[in-house]
């Protein structure tokens, strides 16, 4: 049976987190897990910098990790960073000191990314969560910095949206505020109150969320000690979540430290992500809370399954994101039949030019996630079509995307309206290195064409198939319909897919019988 040794590391807001596995074709199994309190995000969350003695401290922690990677013989590992040095403004220096300081270089996640293996967390689950989420369900993802809601609806992320109301931000507000901590509760419901009812207006309307699953560091693991003679550890009802709520407010922090066998220093953030779980309960009307107990060193283990074709998982990711795209093109007024032309079109049109445009699998879904999008700029103006839908892209989330790739997609949207700047101006206005403009410049090539083949947005034809010959792509249109104005047109169309690939399009009818 195959196997492989894998260490996946977390530098947290409040902790830094290895967790070694053994990952065979049939299972993820964790054999050791190292825990070390780092508070790096109050530095951040309150100062913008991380100190010299934190950095020192996290560099120590990073060659004991190593030593004990190498006592398991783990040969592959990742590190992943999230929030507490994300937003640090010494953020590149830090990373390149600890590089040259440990030899092991850390992968700084943008938001969507981490949120998106803290999901990938939670679907290592397998059946369990496949079972969960066929009903109204909410992902409540509480970090140091932030919180992220994820709705799902029949097996699929319709939704997402990140609250800068994280526990340990959370916390530094308290201890400005310099109240005792029986005023947390009142303080807690009015920090987040507002967040979350803006939240519920956008999102929730008519929808009914029934289960709510957590993922975070504290209140997860003193709920599976709770329930862990249950058959489902981790899963208790609403009620009886307000009763170890209730518990859990007037217990002394002895107690806690006791009851939950946990370091005192994680007693109130304890608290906070509790008090928090019960704003969005309140908020969701949901009936049951399941605390699976993952972190998003379980994600990156599962994604390294994934990527290593160690196993296949049974959840279509890729599909996901396909959904959140739909649920903003909707929430934008973009018209669906139109989108799914372009789609049709552009992909049949990307997959028929592979020999010439050497992208791959990654960039397709982009492509297909500008089609979906390539409207949304409406919803605000009809004359500034692509810088809208420019700004609408790259302010909402679409989770499972980095930061460069939603960049990707946004860029293409904005030039597919709009003459396709150079790489002298893209580059000083954003932070796209010169391959990330190529990308930009042959998705928007096609994107074009495709919509020059529905330059009436009639939807006159479906029925297309592209074929490249030598210095040609011969598009093939099965219609029966008047094409004067998508022909008159086309050639405007195509001139920069001319340009970024030396191939001449062309159209060419059939008619039906």
């Amino acid at each position: 049976m195959k196997s492989r040794m894998f260490a996946a590391i977390d530098v947290g807001s409040n902790e830094v987190v290895m967790k070694i596995f053994n990952i065979t074709t049939q299972s993820i199994e964790r054999v050791d897990e190292i825990r070390y309190s780092l508070d790096l995000g109050s530095d951040t969350y309150t100062t913008g910098k991380i100190k010299q003695e934190r950095v020192d401290e996290l560099c120590r922690v990073l060659k004991n990790f190593s030593g004990i990677m190498d006592s398991y013989h783990v040969k592959d590992y990742r590190i992943c960073a999230t929030s507490a040095i994300r937003e640090a403004e010494n953020t590149h220096v830090l990373l390149d000191l600890i590089e040259q300081r440990t030899g092991m270089k850390i992968e700084v996640l943008s938001n969507s990314e981490q949120r998106f293996l803290d999901y990938k967390s939670v679907a290592s689950r397998g059946d369990v969560f496949n079972r969960i989420i066929e009903k109204g369900t909410a992902i409540v993802d509480i970090g140091g910095g932030s919180i992220q809601l994820s709705l799902f609806d029949k097996d699929s992320l319709i939704a997402t949206q990140n609250m800068r109301i994280g526990v340990l931000r959370i916390r530094e507000m308290l201890y400005k505020l310099n109240v005792s901590e029986s005023k947390y509760p009142e303080l807690i419901e009015e920090i987040v109150g507002g967040q979350l009812e803006v939240f519920k207006k956008l999102y929730l309307k008519d929808r009914e969320i029934e289960n709510i699953i957590i993922v975070d560091d504290y209140l997860s693991a003193s709920i599976n000690c709770i329930t862990s003679g249950q058959e489902l550890p981790g899963c208790m009802e609403i009620s009886a979540y307000g009763l170890f709520l209730q518990e859990l407010i007037t217990m002394s922090r002895r107690e806690i430290i006791r009851s939950y066998n946990m370091p005192e220093e994680h007693t109130l953030l304890l608290i906070i992500a509790a008090l928090l779980v019960k704003q969005i309960v309140q908020m969701m009307q949901a009936e049951n809370i399941w605390a699976p107990g993952v972190t998003i060193c379980d994600g990156m283990a599962y994604e390294y399954a994934e990527k290593s074709k160690i196993f296949s998982t049974g959840h279509d990711f890729e599909q996901d994101i396909i959904a959140c795209a739909k649920n903003i093109s909707k929430r934008y007024m973009g018209s669906r039949k139109r989108s799914e032309t372009l789609e049709q079109i552009a992909l049949t049109i990307f997959d028929s030019m592979k020999k010439v445009h050497g992208l791959g699998k990654r960039e397709r879904l982009l492509l297909r996630l500008a089609t979906l999008l390539h409207d949304c700029g409406k919803y605000i103006s009809l004359n500034n079509l692509g810088n809208c839908g420019y700004d609408i892209i790259m302010s909402t989330e679409i989770i499972g995307l980095s930061h460069r790739e939603r960049e990707i997609v946004a860029n293409v949207v904005r030039y597919n309206h709009m003459e396709l700047a150079s790489y002298d101006y893209i580059g000083k206005v954003t932070t796209l290195a010169p391959k990330s403009y190529l990308i930009i410049a042959k998705l928007t090539a096609i994107l074009r064409v495709a919509n020059g083949l529905d330059r009436s947005h009639k939807q006159k034809f479906k029925d297309v198939t592209a074929s490249y010959d030598k210095d040609k792509l011969i598009i093939t249109i099965c219609s029966n319909t008047d094409i004067t104005l998508e022909q008159g047109l086309f050639r405007e169309k195509a001139e920069l897919f001319e340009e970024v690939f030396s191939v001449r399009p062309v159209i060419r009818q059939k008619r039906k019988i």
